[in-house]
C-alpha cells in the first residue's frame, strides 16, 4: 500500500504473543476490507498489511484522503513514539490509545495517556481507572476462526489427543495467569474422574520456567503425566477448544481476557475467576464464575461441571449462542473505526 493512501497505523512493538498481538492480529485484517489501515512492528504475521520501515518518513505528509492519520496505540511502548512523531518532529497525526488496564497506571502512563486525542477503554472496570474521557469498546472475535466442531472427539483426533473428555486452560504459563491452581485442581479431580483429561497450552517465558518447570515435576509425581498434557505454546489455539468440552480460566488478574471469550465462540462451557472482564461475559448458563485465588471454590467448580453432563450440553449450546450475539469482531471494528472518523471531523490546527 503506498504510504499516502494509508490512514491509520496499529503499531505492535512486542514480539512475543500476547492478548494485544492476538488483538492486532484479529482486528486490521477486518479492518482493512474498509480502512487504509496498516499494523507496525516486529513478528507480525505476513497476512497483515504492514507499513515498512523505510516508509516512516512519507508519514510527514498528509495521505491522501484525510487531513491526518491515526496511530492507534495499545501500550506505553507505542504511544511515547506517537507523541514525539506528532508533538516533536510535528507529523500530521492523531493518536489513539486502546487500555485493558484494571489498577491504578502509574504517573509515567498517566502523563502518556493525558497526551492522546481518544482513549478506549475495553471494559467498565478499565474505564473506572481512567483519568480522561474515554469510551468502552469491549473486545469482540472472529466467529469464523472460532467456532464449535463437528465433533469434539474428530478434534481430539486431528490433534493427536487421546480419546477422553478435556478440560483445557489456555493462556501464558505464569503464576498471574492462575496455571498453578488449574494443575493442582486436575491432580486433585483426575483420579476420581478417569474419563477425563487436562490440556494446557501457551508458552512459559524465560523468567517463568522454573514455575513451568515445578508444575510438570507436580503432574509427574502424581502419576498423571499422560493426563495433564501440556502441548506448548500452539500458533493455531483454534482447534484446541475443539477439542474441549470445558474450559477454564484460573486467572489471578487480569486486563481483559480473551480466553473465555474464544471457548464460548468454540461452543465451551467457561469456568472463569472474577477478573477481568469475566464477570460481563461469563453468565449462569454459558458457565460459572468464582472468587478470584480460590483454589477451593476452583476445584469445587469444576467438580460440579465434570460430573453432570447435561448441564455441559445445555452451556455448550447457550455459549455458542452468547457469543454469536454479544461478541462480533464486526462490532468492535465498526466502534472503533467511528473513533476514528470522529477525530478526522475535528478540526486540525
Amino acid at each position: 500500500m503506498k504510504t499516502s493512501e494509508i490512514l491509520v497505523v496499529a503499531p505492535n512493538f512486542k514480539k512475543r504473543l500476547s492478548g494485544v498481538t492476538s488483538t492486532i492480529v484479529q482486528l486490521v485484517p477486518l479492518q482493512a476490507q474498509s480502512l487504509p489501515i496498516v499494523a507496525f512492528g516486529p513478528g507480525l504475521p505476513g497476512h497483515l498489511p504492514k507499513l515498512k520501515v523505510r516508509q516512516l518518513p512519507a508519514l510527514w505528509f498528509r495521505p491522501r484522503a484525510k487531513p491526518v492519520r491515526i496511530w492507534h496505540a495499545r501500550r506505553n511502548v507505542e504511544m511515547l513514539p506517537g507523541i514525539f512523531m506528532r508533538d516533536v518532529l510535528r507529523m500530521p497525526l492523531k493518536l489513539v490509545f486502546t487500555s485493558a488496564a484494571q489498577r491504578r497506571h502509574t504517573a509515567y502512563t498517566r502523563f502518556l495517556i493525558s497526551r492522546m486525542d481518544k482513549v478506549i477503554a475495553t471494559s467498565q472496570r478499565s474505564a473506572a481507572y481512567l483519568e480522561v474521557p474515554n469510551q468502552v469498546i469491549m473486545h469482540g472475535i472472529d466467529l469464523q476462526r472460532f467456532r464449535p466442531a463437528g465433533s469434539a472427539s474428530e478434534a481430539r483426533a486431528s490433534l493427536g489427543l487421546p480419546e477422553r473428555r478435556t478440560i483445557g486452560c489456555f493462556g501464558r504459563i505464569r503464576h498471574q495467569k492462575g496455571t498453578d491452581l488449574f494443575v493442582d485442581a486436575m491432580i486433585a479431580l483426575l483420579p476420581q474422574n478417569p474419563e477425563w483429561q487436562a490440556v494446557i497450552t501457551g508458552r512459559a517465558t524465560a523468567e517463568h520456567a522454573q514455575f513451568d518447570a515445578v508444575l510438570k515435576e507436580k503432574v509427574k509425581a502424581a502419576g498423571l503425566a499422560d493426563r495433564i498434557l501440556f502441548k506448548g505454546e500452539v500458533e493455531h489455539p483454534a482447534p484446541y477448544y475443539q477439542a474441549l468440552d470445558l474450559f477454564v480460566a484460573p486467572q489471578r488478574w487480569e486486563g481483559f481476557g480473551l480466553t473465555p471469550l474464544e471457548a464460548m465462540a468454540s461452543g465451551v462451557p467457561v469456568v472463569a475467576a472474577d477478573v477481568g472482564v469475566f464477570a460481563d461475559v461469563v453468565t449462569d448458563q454459558t458457565g460459572q464464575l468464582v472468587p478470584a485465588d480460590d483454589p477451593v471454590a476452583l476445584t469445587r467448580a469444576i467438580a460440579d461441571w465434570m460430573g453432570d453432563r447435561q448441564r455441559l450440553t445445555a452451556a455448550s449450546g447457550a455459549a455458542y449462542s452468547h457469543a454469536q450475539a454479544t461478541f462480533p469482531l464486526q462490532r468492535e471494528a465498526a466502534q472503533i473505526d467511528a473513533v476514528y472518523t470522529e477525530l478526522w471531523n475535528q478540526p486540525t490546527g
